[in-house]
């Protein structure tokens, strides 16, 4: 994305290795006023999981469920119009200190069209401070 941390920019990531055998539920409270720049997402097989990202008051209120990438190849959510939940309003999301982050993972998204539970999960979230 060519942003360094000495410009205020840092990441979060999150990794689940083996097979999911239920949704994962990940919460963390912000350490500062930031915003949401960036969302990578990924598994190592081809049995797509999806992913929602919002506060605590609304789980996909930035962004709406979404496959992520499979057989190791990430899915990013980075335009501005990407962030199309209720709370974000196609801005990137401005998350103020102590809010409550929450990911969602679904880890069997696509076991309808015969997928079956995500493996090796990995999500990358992109963020500047203010």
């Amino acid at each position: 994305m060519g942003k360094s941390a000495a410009r205020g920019i840092f990441q979060t990531s999150f990794h689940v290795p083996g097979e999911l055998s239920a949704n994962l539920n990940i919460r963390w409270t912000a350490p500062c006023d930031m915003t949401l720049l960036h969302v990578s997402a990924v598994q190592s097989d081809d049995d797509a999981c999806g992913v929602t990202v919002g506060i605590s008051t609304d789980t996909d209120g930035y962004l709406e469920i979404y496959s992520c990438g499979i057989s190791d190849t990430p899915v990013q959510k980075e335009a501005i119009t990407d962030f199309s939940g209720t709370t974000s309003l196609s801005q990137y999301p401005r998350i103020s200190d102590g809010d409550i982050l929450v990911l969602i993972v679904d880890y069997d998204y696509n076991a309808a069209a015969g997928g079956g539970a995500a493996s090796d999960v990995t999500i990358v979230l992109t963020f500047a401070v203010g």
